[in-house]
């Protein structure tokens, strides 16, 4: 059976399933339940497929190609590939829409005639169909063209709420970032193919040894800034915080689980496959921007008190944590140590897959959070545990698989990006030792960092008492928003206890990509080496899952019926102080995170506002309320993108003084500018 799936013909099947659901939702889109369900249903049925087809690639090996002369014009042929890299990015895409699909149904009905739910079906599938073609595309043509329609579906989806002005403003700077990345794309696609004639990444990559060592630094330098762009690494995220919490809940699982993953993938296929054996510093530089974007997007996120720009923020951090794995193996690449090779790019892969599923996660219990109180505020939460059990305990979940706590998939992989940063703390050239200890202080401080914004979340919105009216009136999520979630929290758990045989499939996708099988194989501990078996099998996931349970249940036990059997339990009310409790009394996610912030003001540069009003205008020692806020400001946005603004601003009204109506004077420009580029090429 698997070896039917792995076949072009399940390729078209994964992609004719979506293009049906897109085109079937603005079909019936006068009709808003029918559309939700052809939508949303269409996406669950391609993503089950998908599943399948992707799973049938990883168990037989066998690479699926498509090859079609659409174009008399040889560049727009069609071209398609997936092995076991493909594949594995297919999976993981289709395993985070099937569960949002689910939630998606129950979810977009409070839509229900007020917006077009046809066209959210027809971008959503579109958006999931662009996101199937980049990671199947097997040239540089058919990647932009998927990419564009990636980007597009997605931009329609973040303003898909437009009757917000701040969606409106999101969108746009998304729109704007994404297509210079694309540019940066394009450029380093046409520098390879000026020395390689070809777009079609097979042919490029037998032929890479004709492009210039100067233009193969150019090449990786447009394209870490075009996929960066994409994947949100700093200083180019300034899109991400706003674009993600902008669009539906179960839209922003997907561009914050899987989307920002396509940049990802694309760096693992260029740096790792295309463009043949990496240089020293290419890795270097990864490492050092995955450490600076996983410190900056937990520190920011810990800032934040809207709870999905919060998420959003974190996703740039794990991204951080991905780009530490793939950093290390570009240098472990350019050392020619390729047990050590196989290691790194296995913790990247793990933790992508990990990623994508406890940040779905968090998003769609954020959802069903903002759908129940219609606010992304955290400090108007609270309590919420009693009202909302199923996602207390689903966000609960997610928290700690994000925060690494075992038995829970962060643990795993984050342990296994540990390896590799220790194992590059052996290499005797310092700069590179130096790299690594920045690297593994990076990924401490994010780890501890990561676990104090998550006590401050999950304790500010489900704990204590309700802030607001509307927290006190919250209900629990609908049974298929509920599923989702549940089936996600499920996969979290089950990923960390399996966490020995997904390493040893995700080993042999990385020496699939690498075809480092047979060195790895040859490299062993009596070569004073480090090996990949060992390293990935030391911690069984089901072994520590049980003795995470035993223990505590242990001491419980032993406490209970040894130490505590004589002493009684007696409950009365809490001291109040002679007042009623309320939400008032408990601490904020301001002032939870106040000190920490304040750790780190000379990075952060946080703002206090303090308001106080008095009952008499003439006291001032009778205040009867006093408020603090604290705010702070992406400090890229501030020092960065905010100046070049104004200088493109104003730049732009110096050169429309050239723009005055006048017909002859443009033919001039239009001579001027020919005679240069004349004199140029002569």
């Amino acid at each position: 059976m698997f070896e039917a799936l792995a076949s072009p013909a399940g390729l078209s099947v994964l992609i004719t399933i979506f293009a049906v659901g897109l085109i079937g939702a603005l079909i019936v889109q006068a009709h808003d339940v029918l559309a939700n369900i052809w939508s949303h249903g269409s996406a669950t049925v391609g993503s089950l497929w998908g599943m399948l087809f992707a799973s049938s690639v990883l168990t037989t090996g066998q690479e699926v190609v498509i090859k079609a002369n659409i174009s008399s014009f040889s560049l727009f042929h069609l071209s398609l590939r997936v092995d076991k890299l493909a594949a594995f990015f297919v999976f993981v895409i289709c395993l985070v829409v099937l569960f949002c699909s689910v939630y998606g149904v129950g979810y977009v009905s409070s839509y229900y005639k007020r917006y077009s739910i046809g066209a959210l079906g027809f971008f959503y599938n579109a958006f999931i169909l662009g996101m199937l073609l980049v990671v199947t595309a097997a040239n540089g043509i058919w990647f932009l063209v998927a990419w564009e329609i990636m980007s597009l579906a997605s931009y329609f989806l973040v303003v898909y709420d437009r009757h917000d002005r701040q969606n409106v403003r999101a969108g746009y700077v998304y729109l704007v970032m994404t297509h210079i990345g694309a540019a940066c794309i394009m450029l380093a696609m046409l520098i390879l193919f000026s020395y390689t004639h070809s777009f079609e990444f097979d042919v490029i990559k037998s032929h890479i040894d004709a492009v210039p060592q100067l233009l193969m630094g150019a090449v990786f330098g447009l394209s870490l800034i075009g996929l960066g762009t994409k994947a949100g690494v700093v200083p180019l995220h300034i899109w991400l915080p706003s674009a993600h919490p902008a669009a539906p809940s179960h839209v922003s699982a997907l561009m914050s689980g899987v989307m920002i993953k396509t940049g990802i993938y694309m760096m693992i296929r260029l740096f790792l496959d295309v463009l043949g054996p990496p240089p020293l510093w290419w890795g270097m530089v990864v490492l050092i921007i995955g450490g600076v974007s996983s410190v900056l997007g937990v520190l920011y996120a810990l800032t934040e008190h809207d709870i999905k720009r919060l998420l959003a923020y974190h996703s740039i951090e794990n991204i951080g944590i991905i780009l530490l794995g793939l950093g290390s193996a570009l240098i472990f690449s350019s050392l020619h140590r390729p047990e050590l090779v196989l290691l790194s790019l296995c913790a990247a892969l793990f933790h992508t897959l990990n990623h994508a599923t406890f940040k779905s996660l968090l998003f769609l219990g954020a959802g069903s959070v903002i759908r129940a109180t219609h606010t992304r505020n955290i400090e108007k939460y609270g309590g919420l545990i009693k009202l909302m059990p199923i996602t207390a305990l689903c966000f609960l979940v997610g928290s700690m698989a994000i925060t690494a706590l075992p038995p829970f998939n962060g643990f795993f992989s984050e342990w296994l990006t540990f390896q590799s940063m220790f194992s590059g703390l052996t290499h005797s050239v310092f700069y590179v030792k130096g790299a690594f200890m920045f690297a593994a202080a990076a990924l401490a401080i994010t780890g501890g960092l990561a676990l104090a914004c998550f006590v401050k979340a999950f304790g500010s919105v489900f704990l204590a008492r309700p802030r607001s009216d509307a927290a006190q009136s919250a209900n629990e999520a609908s049974p298929l928003m509920s599923g989702g979630m549940i089936g996600l929290a499920t996969l979290c758990l089950v990923i960390g206890l399996l966490a020995a045989p997904i390493t040893r499939v995700l080993l042999s996708i990385s020496r699939d990509i690498t075809g480092l099988q047979a060195t790895a194989s040859a490299v062993g501990a009596s070569s004073g080496s480090l090996t990949v078996r060992p390293l990935l099998s030391s911690v069984s996931g089901p072994v520590l899952g049980v003795l995470i349970i035993i223990v505590p249940v242990g001491v419980w036990l032993a406490s209970k019926y040894a130490v505590y059997r004589r002493q009684k339990i007696s409950m009365g009310p809490t001291w109040d102080c002679g007042t009623e409790l309320n939400g008032r009394m408990e601490i904020t996610a301001t002032g939870f995170a106040r000190s920490i912030i304040l750790i780190f003001k000379g990075l952060l540069r946080p703002s206090l506002q303090h308001n106080v009003e008095y009952d008499d205008a003439n006291s001032r020692y009778m205040p009867s309320s006093r408020r603090v806020a604290m705010s702070v400001h992406d400090v890229f946005q501030d020092r960065l993108y905010s100046p070049f603004y104004a200088w493109l601003l104003r730049t732009s009204k110096l050169i429309n003084r050239i723009q005055h109506g006048n017909l002859n004077a443009y033919v001039l420009y239009v001579m001027v500018a020919l005679i240069i580029v004349l004199l140029v090429g002569a």
